[in-house]
């Protein structure tokens, strides 16, 4: 079944992406399915293992079961020094 996702890009996805959010329509059972199904999309060249997941503003992990109306966002994890 289709969910209506609202999808938030940061650093290099938003630049590889081009965009900074988008709503999609996904029949992606979970977050790491959606990833993939993104990347196809924007031609991403990380996967999903460089990145940490957040799903209605909480960390989750990728299996984390999506449901209609979920906000996602992919963040790149930053460097300190």
């Amino acid at each position: 079944m289709k969910k209506k996702l609202n999808i938030q890009y940061f650093a290099k996805l938003r630049e590889e992406s081009g965009i900074s959010s988008e709503i999609r329509e996904s029949e992606a059972e979970n977050a790491q399915e959606l990833f993939t199904e993104l990347s196809k999309t924007h031609n991403f060249s990380w996967d999903h293992t460089h990145f940490r997941l957040a799903i209605n503003e909480e960390f989750q992990e990728w299996e984390y079961p999506l449901k209609d109306g979920d906000t996602v966002v992919f963040i790149q994890p930053v460097a300190g020094g």
